[in-house]
C-alpha cells in the first residue's frame, strides 16, 4: 500500500467520524434515498440509468438539501467508470483541462470512461464552461452537474443542450420524517447507539419547518441531541420545545438569486391580479421575512399598477409610486406597513390590462409590418420650410371645435380601422369611454 493512499484512507475515516449527521447519513444506494420519486422511482429514467450503469451527461437542479450531491455519490458507488469531483468555486480552467487529459488517457489505455461531478456548476464562468464543452460533446467525459440555479439561465446553452436536466423538488414532510427516523435508529452512522426519545410532535415540527431541506432537519436533530443532557434514566429526551429551540427561526426557502425568489414574487403579483388580498399579504410576508429588498417589491407594485389596473383606477399608479417613495424614505422594518397597505389596495382595485395589451398589439404591428409614414397633417410644421412639403396641411385643431373634439384620422394610411385599445369598461375606464362616445356622437 503506498503512503498517499494510506493517509487518504485514514483521513477519510477520521473525517467521517467527525462529520455532521447530515453528511454521515447520506445513503449509498437508491433503496435508501428518500424523495424525488418522479426521477428515481421504479421505472424512472434516472433509476434505469444508474441501475444499468449507462450514465449520460446530466445536470441535477434543485434547492439545497434535496439530494443532488447524494445522487452523485450513489452514482459514484454504483458505476464502473472512474469518478472525479470538482467544485466550481475552487476549480479553474487548468483543473478542467487536467481532468480531460486524464480521462483521455484512461479511455485510451483501458477503455474506461470517466464521470466528472461538478458541484455548483452555475458558478463556472463562460471560459470554464467552454473548456468543458468539447469533452462532453465527444463523450470523453460524462458530466454530472449540480446547481441550485436554473441551468437554462445560468449554464451555457451549448452545455445544457448536451445534458439531461433533472429537476429536484423540495422534499415532502413525510420523506424528511422517514429520514429522521432512520437517523435515530442507524447504529453505524446515526444515533442508534444512544437512547434518544423524541416526541412525535418534535419529529413533525422538524419535518415541517425544514421546508423541504433534509439537511436543515438533520442538523437540527443533531443539535438537539448534542445539547440535551441525559435524564436520570440515561435517556436523551427531545420534545417540541427543544426542537423549536434548535431551529430558532422557521427555515424559509428563499434565495434572492434563485428560482424561489422569482417564484415568490410571481405568486405575489398573481395574487394581486386575482384580487386575493390575503394571498398577496402571505407572499409579501414571506419575502419580507426572508430579507427581500423592499424596494424590489415596491418597484414590481408600480409596474403592476399600470399593467393590471391601469385606467380602471388611474389613482392606483399614484398609490404604488407613493409606496415606493415611502419605502425609499422610511426603510425596514416600518416600510412593511406601507407595502401592506399598497398590496391590499392594488389587490382590491378593479382590474384592466387594456392599455398594456393595446400597446402589445401595436408593438406586434411595428415589428411585423412595414414601417408606416406619418400622415402629412400630423407632421411637424414648426419650421416654415416644412409647410412647403405639406407638413401640417389639413390638420384640425381640436380646441377650436365643440367639446374640444373633431373627427380626423391620426393613424397612418392602411391602419385607419385598426383597434389597439379594447377597453374593459371597468371602473374609471368605463367613465372615460362613455365620455368619449358621448363627444363623438355629438360631433
Amino acid at each position: 500500500m503506498n503512503t498517499e493512499s494510506f493517509f487518504d484512507t485514514s483521513y477519510n475515516n477520521k473525517l467521517n467520524a467527525i462529520a455532521p449527521l447530515a453528511a454521515r447519513m447520506r445513503p449509498d444506494s437508491l433503496d435508501d434515498f428518500v424523495g424525488q420519486r418522479h426521477i428515481v422511482g421504479k421505472g424512472r429514467l434516472l433509476r434505469r440509468m444508474i441501475a444499468a450503469d449507462r450514465m449520460t451527461s446530466v445536470i441535477f437542479y434543485g434547492p439545497s438539501g434535496t439530494g443532488k450531491t447524494t445522487l452523485a455519490n450513489i452514482i459514484a458507488k454504483s458505476t464502473k467508470s472512474a469518478f472525479v469531483k470538482l467544485n466550481a468555486v475552487t476549480s479553474g480552467v487548468a483543473d478542467i483541462k487536467t481532468e480531460i487529459e486524464n480521462a483521455k488517457a484512461l479511455l485510451g489505455q483501458y477503455g474506461r470512461t470517466t464521470i466528472l461531478f461538478i458541484d455548483e456548476i452555475h458558478r463556472f464562468n463562460k471560459a470554464q464552461q467552454d473548456a468543458l464543452l468539447p469533452a462532453v460533446e465527444n463523450a470523453t467525459l460524462i458530466l454530472i452537474g449540480a446547481t441550485t440555479e436554473n441551468p437554462y439561465f445560468e449554464v451555457n446553452n451549448a452545455l445544457v443542450s448536451r445534458t439531461t436536466v433533472f429537476k429536484l423538488e423540495p422534499l415532502r414532510a413525510d420523506d424528511i420524517k422517514t429520514a429522521l427516523k432512520r437517523a435515530l435508529t442507524d447504529k453505524k452512522n446515526g444515533l442508534g447507539e444512544y437512547s434518544v426519545n423524541i416526541s412525535k410532535e418534535a419529529v413533525d415540527f422538524l419535518s415541517d419547518t425544514a421546508n423541504g431541506d433534509l439537511r436543515i432537519a438533520l442538523n437540527a436533530l443533531e443539535l438537539a441531541f448534542l445539547t440535551t443532557e441525559k435524564n436520570k434514566d440515561g435517556d436523551i429526551v427531545i420534545d417540541i420545545a427543544t426542537a423549536q429551540d434548535c431551529i430558532q427561526k422557521r427555515a424559509v426557502k428563499y434565495d434572492k438569486h434563485a428560482d424561489n425568489h422569482h417564484d415568490t414574487i410571481s405568486a405575489f403579483i398573481k395574487s394581486m391580479r386575482g384580487s386575493d388580498a390575503d394571498a398577496a399579504l402571505y407572499w409579501l410576508a414571506k419575502m419580507l421575512y426572508a430579507g427581500e429588498d423592499p424596494k424590489f417589491i415596491a418597484r414590481r407594485m408600480v409596474i403592476f399598477a399600470s399593467e393590471d389596473i391601469s385606467n380602471a383606477v388611474p389613482e392606483a399608479l399614484s398609490v404604488a409610486v407613493s409606496v415606493f417613495k415611502a419605502v425609499e424614505v422610511i426603510g425596514m422594518p416600518e416600510c412593511r406597513i406601507n407595502l401592506a397597505q399598497g398590496a391590499v389596495y392594488l389587490a382590491l382595485c378593479p382590474k384592466s390590462n387594456a392599455s398594456y395589451m393595446g400597446l402589445e398589439r401595436a408593438m406586434r404591428d411595428i415589428e411585423n409590418k412595414p414601417t408606416a409614414q406619418v400622415p402629412a397633417p400630423l407632421r411637424s410644421d414648426g419650421h416654415p420650410k416644412n409647410k412647403t412639403f405639406g407638413n401640417g396641411v389639413g390638420y384640425k385643431y381640436p380646441h377650436e371645435y365643440k367639446g374640444h373634439y373633431v373627427r380626423q384620422s391620426y393613424l397612418p394610411e392602411g391602419y385607419e380601422n385598426i383597434k389597439y385599445y379594447i377597453p374593459d369598461m371597468i371602473g374609471t375606464e368605463k367613465k372615460f369611454i362613455e365620455y368619449w362616445h358621448k363627444i363623438k356622437s355629438e360631433n
